[in-house]
């Protein structure tokens, strides 16, 4: 009796000071402790609200950015500019379908030759290639809510001003295009900072592909539109395009500001269950530390040269095909402007559609383990890049059979929606901590295609706007395409690199992960001595399979 009276006063003692000690390791950590993260019920959360308006953000913007290239031939004064299309044996036939439309589409106000187009249509990205680090960093030490909104509206408050900057000077106005870029730069890098706080790592695949598919929709959208207004006497023809739209971006830019917040535990709204299925999901604290960028080591990993590769080499014919569509439907198709902007639209349509079920498909296979994450992006990077590069070289071929060339523009473009579940992911795969940076660093290297190559396919048909002169434009973009993505299938890695949980110089200890690990000093030592599941260390060459 006496032996048993005494152990039960011990055993709650027992539970009381382990339940202390559980309490105190909580409030350190900042954790919501739970079992091994289970996925909330319901089928739309608060992380699913940022994807929402994440897509809605990246279909402004890229309606903001694309619309000029619409735009631009109803501004530009044809009948001022030499051509050759007419007397030149390889341009196509005019089959007299459009000529109705001829007769009620006037000349714009600008005689800007084919050079000069180039030159505003490439103006944006001088700006842009600027602010691209700078976003991600921003987006990593401030958050991504606030750099993000800024960064679409500026966008919106000068694609407001356009018509007036425009008529006048061409030299403002190229101003204008330059400072438009500097503030949408920041857009992608601080996004991709959110999504490292946000989604988990096998959600990553579809919600990348929903929010970044935004810009397929926005360009979608703004095609026909921007046509049918140019087309139009609303707020006179043209202008009516950029007032419409930058209207739409500010209006996005208030909702954003009310229902988007930084980091899951900031958010007021979410549901207990789902923030904790993401912070176990990420092994993320509330009192995560903001990390000194390792600079040298990264520039020193061939896995994020793989994907600076890879993303230069998806921009030069993403970007040939985004800037230059507009003009090739119109002279060498031969079709009128309402035409034009719809069926330059098509294309983003079939891309939108055929990445949102590869972003399902490619989730599905690493979470079933058919597949490990880098396997995952060198097939889909590969279905993304090889067959747009193969369509984009036949279209060169396709001559003026509309049929065919409308079709391989469809199916190239369409297929390159895979590259969402590729290396678009990669930056948050190898290095989540710095996944905003990351992705400034490499979206600023791939903002150069964004002004060279309309600039070598201005050079390449100024004059002389024939079918072998696009030939010529769409074989460079194939090759690049090719160099590109082979490059990224031998060097790219699926698993976080050393650099991402590198120890605190200040006192030699692992500091907290922002969106990492929690080990200490000595589980650090031995992870990167024995085991190489948490990090990967640097290697000659990566295993291909």
């Amino acid at each position: 009796m006496n032996l048993e009276r005494h152990q039960r006063p011990a055993a709650r003692e027992v539970l009381r000071r382990m339940g202390r000690q559980q309490q105190e390791e909580e409030e350190k950590e900042g954790l919501v402790v739970a079992p091994p993260p289970v996925k909330p019920e319901g089928l739309f959360g608060t992380r699913h609200v940022l994807g929402l308006m994440g897509f809605l953000g990246f279909a402004n913007v890229y309606a903001m950015r694309v619309n000029l290239s619409v735009a631009v031939v109803a501004m530009v004064n044809s009948s001022a500019i030499p051509h050759v299309n007419t007397s030149t044996p390889e341009a196509c036939p005019d089959t007299g379908q459009n000529s109705s439309s001829h007769h009620s589409t006037q000349d714009g106000e600008f005689a800007w030759d084919e050079n000069e187009q180039a030159l505003i249509l490439g103006a944006f990205f001088w700006g842009y290639v600027i602010t691209n680090p700078l976003g991600g960093r921003l987006g990593e030490v401030v958050g991504g809510k606030v750099v993000f909104c800024v960064g679409v509206l500026v966008t919106a408050v000068l694609t407001l001003l356009t018509p007036v900057v425009a008529r006048t000077s061409t030299t403002l106005f190229i101003a204008l295009r330059v400072i438009e870029g500097l503030g949408e730069g920041v857009t992608f890098p601080a996004m991709n900072s959110m999504l490292a706080r946000w989604i988990p790592p096998f959600e990553r695949s579809r919600a990348s592909s929903f929010i970044y598919t935004g810009s397929q929709v926005g360009t979608v959208i703004s095609m026909p539109i921007s046509g049918l207004l140019c087309q139009s006497s609303f707020l006179g023809g043209w202008p009516s395009v950029f007032y419409l739209f930058g209207a739409l971006g500010v209006l996005w830019c208030i909702a954003w500001m009310f229902l988007i917040h930084d980091d899951p535990e900031k958010h007021p709204r979410i549901n207990l269950d789902e923030l904790t299925y993401i912070q176990h999901s990420l092994n993320r604290s509330a009192t995560s530390k903001v990390r000194p960028f390792p600079l040298v080591h990264v520039l020193t990993s061939l896995p994020f040269w793989a994907i600076v590769v890879a993303h230069v080499a998806q921009n030069w014919g993403f970007y040939t095909l985004l800037t230059e569509m507009p003009t090739y439907m119109k002279n060498i198709l031969r079709f009128d402007i309402a035409h034009n902007s719809f069926m330059s639209a098509l294309p983003y349509l079939v891309m939108w559609l055929f990445s949102m079920v590869v972003g399902q498909l490619a989730d599905y296979l690493q979470t079933s383990g058919r597949l490990s994450t880098a396997n995952t992006r060198r097939l889909f990077n590969s279905i993304g890049i090889y067959g747009p590069m193969v369509c984009l070289v036949l279209v060169g071929y396709a001559g003026c059979n509309r049929t065919i060339a409308i079709t391989l523009l469809c199916l190239g473009v369409g297929l390159n929606g895979a590259t969402f579940s590729g290396y678009i992911n990669s930056h948050l795969d190898i290095a989540p901590n710095f996944a905003g940076t990351l992705m400034g660093l490499t979206n600023c290297a791939a903002t150069v295609p964004g002004f060279v190559a309309p600039m070598v396919a201005g050079a390449l048909i100024n004059g002389k706007e024939t079918v072998g002169q696009w030939k010529l434009v769409f074989w460079i973009a194939g090759i690049v395409y090719l160099v590109g993505n082979t490059f990224y299938i031998i060097f790219l890695s699926g698993e976080k690199q050393y650099w991402n949980d590198l120890p605190d110089s200040n006192n030699g200890t692992q500091s907290e992960g922002a969106y990492g690990t929690f080990l200490g000093t000595d589980e650090v030592d031995r992870g990167t001595q024995g085991s190489q599941s948490a990090t990967s260390q640097p290697a000659k060459l990566p295993e291909i399979f």
